[in-house]
């Protein structure tokens, strides 16, 4: 087992931008948006989740399971209480009106639109792909979605159907969504997937492999679906809500990151709980602090639960306040949703007209 040479790190603080009470996800200019024009403070945040590492970074920390786990137990702990009452008080953050149609279009732009379910058709991936492609038929000016995520066998047909547009497909795979079989499956799961045309793999680990503390094994599996994967982008599951706890969820977290993930995903949604903000959190520190310590820019997809306009807005807040802007962005911050998008249309079409469009004015996910 052999790790990526990186060099050594350093630390970085977390800061909290409030602007008139409010903390602002989107007060960059993107289209009519306007930033809004407020006077700010800039205070310290609490440290509760930061990751300097507990001894000096070398290529030898991925090669042996004893090294993995002196690594990833030196990591400091997270501070439950404290990662808790940060993600709630970010929650109850506002942004200004001129500033939520560029919130509306970015989290629009962000979404996995999604269907894994055992009762998945190709005429369903069809209607999915077509709404992926133009999410509001009677305003071209709204964005398209980031991709398109089903199983390997249906991959193909989402490919046909996003052909020529922007939108990616992504494609779960490695025993998808229990991550429980031998590695010859889960490589096979893989390259059925990239065979059919595949962009970007959302590959599950093995919870049951790292709670036992086998996490060269877990690092092994990435590591493999990584160099499977080749040009495609690789979002690595982590079912958060399988964990237990938060420090398992940075080591986690961590070891996904130093064998190649190019996304830290929460979740499945096949388990309760999914995503949750303080979650969120960890994961963004966690990919600020790798990226801090001389790794690449990771990003992060939140999945599960997340149905409303103000739920994916807090989770632009989120992504901002702790990781910082560069994270606003589809390549770094994806929402994995299916019923989702139709509330961001309809808070869309009430900045556009002043007045709420029914349900019915969109296709039913």
């Amino acid at each position: 087992m052999r790790g990526p040479a990186v060099p050594a790190p350093g630390t970085t603080t977390v800061a909290t931008v409030e602007e008139g009470g409010e903390s602002h996800t989107a007060d960059k200019a993107k289209g009519s948006a306007r930033r809004p024009r407020t006077s700010a403070r800039v205070e310290q945040a609490p440290r509760m989740v930061t990751a300097p590492l507990a001894g000096p970074w070398t290529p030898d920390i991925a090669t042996s399971d004893v090294a993995l786990r002196r690594f990833l137990h030196g990591l400091p702990g997270v501070d439950q209480v404290g990662a808790e009452a940060r993600a709630a008080m970010l929650a109850t953050r506002s942004i200004k009106r001129e500033a939520k149609m560029w919130a509306l279009d970015t989290a629009i732009s962000m979404i996995d639109l999604t269907t894994l379910e055992g009762a998945d058709t190709p005429d369903k991936v069809t209607a999915m792909c077509a709404k992926a492609r133009r999410p509001d038929p009677t305003d071209p000016t709204a964005p398209a979605v980031a991709a398109v995520c089903v199983y390997p066998d249906l991959v193909g047909v989402a490919k046909r159907h996003v052909a020529g547009s922007s939108v990616a497909v992504a494609s779960v795979a490695t025993a998808f969504p229990s991550g429980r079989a031998s590695m010859a499956v889960k490589l096979a799961d893989v390259r059925e997937a990239l065979d059919a045309g595949a962009d970007e793999i959302d590959m599950v680990i093995d919870r049951g492999a790292f709670l036992s503390g086998r996490y060269g094994q877990v690092y092994d599996e990435v590591r493999a679906v990584r160099e499977a994967a080749g040009a495609a982008h690789l979002k690595v599951i982590l079912e958060t809500g399988e964990l237990a706890t938060y420090d398992n969820v940075q080591r986690a977290s961590w070891l996904a990151m130093l064998a190649g993930a190019d996304f830290l995903k929460t979740s499945t949604g096949k388990v309760s709980p999914a995503a949750t903000r303080p979650v969120a959190l960890v994961l963004f520190a966690a990919a600020r602090d790798f990226m801090a310590a001389g790794g690449r820019r990771v990003g992060v997809k939140v999945a599960g639960g997340i149905r409303t306009a103000k739920d994916a807005i807090s989770y632009l807040v989120l992504a901002r306040e702790t990781a910082g802007e560069e994270w606003l962005t589809p390549s770094a911050l994806r929402i994995g949703a299916s019923t989702l998008l139709n509330d961001l249309l309809m808070q869309r079409a009430k900045q556009r007209t002043g007045v709420y469009s029914g349900r019915d004015y969109f296709t039913i996910d």
